[in-house]
């Protein structure tokens, strides 16, 4: 992949629009933001429109969505060939936008690929054809966890908004239990610093419910900070699901599992913790952005699951 997977990059379109390049690399869409960026300063980045194998549409703009790219940009008249009806054409967005953008195309949906960090069964995503972006908040407060078992004494944690059924049911019935450390507000800085981020550090299992999408930031947080992910979370395609095999590093349950969450978590063995956790310090390398982009890190986990995927039977 390495030596021959090559992408080109359409310009980008109308500056003045709200979501255009560049992007925020900090905040909970900054893996659309490395993305981005890492795409530009990469190997993988061809100018040749003939040598590439996939072509990569910097923008969400519903209007280039509809009428396509020769209407996008003066320059695009000459890629209009290449556009087709958008195969072999892929998107990156982790914001609510750029997945209402595809809403009522369903030739967009069919055809190209869509890397985003709500990739739902039930809402139009093609786990074949589409890529699970992982959201990744960065930078990380502090530096991140591991080889650490005898400093992790809480069971379980979990601490935000109550903004899905599932975080409700999770509050409603953990809340006040001496084992979990289950809240159903996020931890008040006021309490100290960092005390949210140091809590990881603590626990065994994180609890990782689906919000407002199926997914959800605390999961790389719980991976960089060495606490063992427990997703909860139904028809999630998790990340690079692909590649990694995600019962070696967490625990995934189903949102049903809910009120067995305790007895779930304390059938599981001191033997069988600790080979999670040394599973999960093995993949912290793969949930990182950096810039320029390194061997193994999150760029190049999502270039290696498109190479996989211009491979792709085409509708």
């Amino acid at each position: 992949m390495e030596r021959s997977f090559r992408v080109f990059v359409y310009p980008d379109g109308d500056p003045g629009t709200f979501y255009q390049t560049p992007r925020k690399l900090t905040g909970k869409y900054a893996s659309e933001g490395y993305f981005f960026q890492n795409i530009r300063e990469s190997r993988f980045r061809t100018d040749d429109l003939e040598q590439a194998h996939l072509f990569f549409v910097p923008s969400y703009d519903r209007s280039i969505l509809f009428l396509d790219l020769y209407w996008w940009c003066p320059l695009c008249s000459s890629f209009r060939g290449h556009w087709g009806v958008g195969v072999d054409h892929f998107f990156v967005t982790c914001h609510d936008v750029g997945v209402r953008a595809f809403e009522g195309l369903p030739f967009i949906i069919k055809n190209s690929i869509r890397v985003v960090c709500s990739p739902s069964y039930n809402a139009g995503y093609i786990p074949h054809k589409d890529v699970a972006l992982p959201q990744i908040l960065q930078p990380f407060a502090l530096p991140a966890g591991g080889n650490d078992i005898e400093n992790r004494t809480i069971l379980g944690f979990w601490a935000g908004h109550r903004n899905s059924k599932i975080r409700v049911i999770l509050a409603r019935i953990w809340e006040n239990d001496t084992e979990l450390a289950i809240s159903n507000n996020r931890i008040n800085r006021a309490i100290g610093n960092l005390v949210y981020q140091k809590q990881f550090f603590r626990t065994k299992f994180c609890v990782c419910p689906g919000g407002s999408q199926v997914n959800s930031a605390r999961i790389s947080d719980s991976i960089h900070y060495g606490c063992v992910p427990v997703i909860l979370s139904d028809y999630y395609d998790l990340p690079f699901s692909g590649i990694l095999n995600w019962r070696k590093f967490a625990v995934v349950l189903k949102e049903s599992d809910v009120s067995e969450l305790k007895s779930i978590l304390k059938s599981l063995s001191q033997k069988e913790f600790v080979s999670l956790h040394k599973s999960l310090v093995q993949v912290q390398k793969h949930f990182e952005w950096h810039s320029p982009p390194v061997l193994y890190d999150a760029f190049h986990m999502i270039m290696y699951e498109l190479w996989l995927r211009h491979h792709v039977i085409k509708y």
